[in-house]
């Protein structure tokens, strides 16, 4: 997990090389613990989640306590070892309360660093406006998709060296059958929205912007 990743001025995040990004979700929000600086370590904020085939990126409404936005890779090659970065989720349906995403995600720890020094933190999406029978099965969908690359490229004899390879799932056919709610305002890129090849991020370690 990223603190504050790129932005463009619109609020959609800068996209890795061979990133995609699959949908964004308005009308959530999203909550996160263990956060340096946070009020009790804790963030809440309203906002819109990005998924693209490496990550999930939720941008805040507005900033809270000088945080706009958290980046939780899904998966990333490190050495020659595959890391689950989002892990333990599942989807709530409490009686009384909304829908919600629930799970854990790893910090992204920068090279010269010590992982010991970076908890786990624990993040809930919590759907408060609408449904989210497009979100939910996309993002089950790829996140099984992604776990299974990494199974069968770890698996290989000379296993990629390339962490935002980790992601190359099969992104456009899920994009194509994917099932369309009418009550959920998720909005399903069938073009990527920004084509700005030259400002494509290339690694994910930046001793500023992790936790």
């Amino acid at each position: 997990m990223a603190l504050n990743p790129q932005l463009f001025p619109n609020g959609m995040p800068v996209p890795f090389m061979n990133e995609i990004f699959v949908l964004a979700r308005d009308g959530v929000e999203f909550e996160v613990d263990k956060i340096p600086g946070a009020h009790d370590g804790k963030f809440k904020a309203k906002g819109t989640i990005y998924l693209s085939n490496i990550r999930m990126v939720f941008v805040a409404n507005k900033p809270v306590e000088n945080i706009i936005a958290f980046d939780m890779p899904m998966l990333v090659l490190l050495l020659v070892v595959f890391f689950l970065y989002v892990h333990d989720e599942k989807f709530n349906q409490p009686i009384f309360h909304c829908n919600n995403l629930s799970g854990l995600v790893e910090p992204v720890v920068p090279e010269n660093q010590h992982r010991a020094l970076y908890s786990t933190h624990s993040f809930k999406i919590l759907f408060k406006e609408g449904g989210c029978g497009t979100f939910v099965p996309l993002f089950f969908n790829l996140i099984t998709s992604v776990r299974r690359y990494s199974e069968l490229a770890g698996s290989g004899p000379e296993p990629r060296v390339d962490p935002l390879q980790a992601a190359q799932t099969p992104v456009d056919e899920m994009m194509r059958h994917a099932y369309v709610d009418p009550n959920d305002p998720t909005r399903i890129f069938l073009q990527q929205p920004t084509p700005e090849s030259q400002l494509r991020r290339r690694n994910y370690h930046s001793v500023e912007d992790s936790i």
